[in-house]
């Protein structure tokens, strides 16, 4: 049996420890924000946090995460996170299926560097990959929730 935390959380899980994180949030745990992508941890699609630090869910196992802290989008904020509100201010999503990979990326980002440059928040989002190209407005949305954070 193994004891996760997820979004505050503990759970308890008796499947293969081997499971791919994002299939056990979404098909056991039934937390559906996180999207299946690539499967190879290259689009960003799955991101979560483990410990406040993004990962990517759909190559990282079950057994990876216990001990830590997993937080999905659905466990980010009590209420609208800033970067929630930066995307609805600044109309960010087009598609929509990449953004809650880029809201844990740069949720993520502002944790480690409250007020980020371009550079920083490019260099952090280099992963995360929007096939509508809406990054200009993703960098726009960052720096407005720093401002909001502030």
């Amino acid at each position: 049996m193994i004891t996760l935390k997820i979004n505050g959380s503990p759970r308890q899980f008796d499947g293969d420890p081997e499971m791919p994180l994002l299939w056990y949030l979404r098909d056991v745990v039934g937390l559906t924000g996180s999207k299946f992508g690539c499967g190879m941890g290259l689009c960003g699609a799955c991101t979560v946090h483990q410990d406040g630090v993004a990962i990517r869910s759909c190559v990282t196992p079950v057994r990876g995460v216990v001990g830590k802290e997993v937080t999905t989008i659905e466990g980010l904020s009590n209420d609208s996170h800033p970067l929630q509100k930066a995307w609805e201010a600044l109309n960010v999503p087009q598609c929509g299926y990449c953004q809650v990979g880029q809201i844990m990326q740069a949720a993520s980002l502002l944790k480690q560097t409250p007020k980020p440059t371009d550079k920083d928040i490019d260099d952090a989002m280099t992963g995360n990959i929007c096939r509508c190209g809406t990054y200009q407005r993703i960098r726009a949305a960052i720096h407005l929730a720093a401002k909001e954070k502030a």
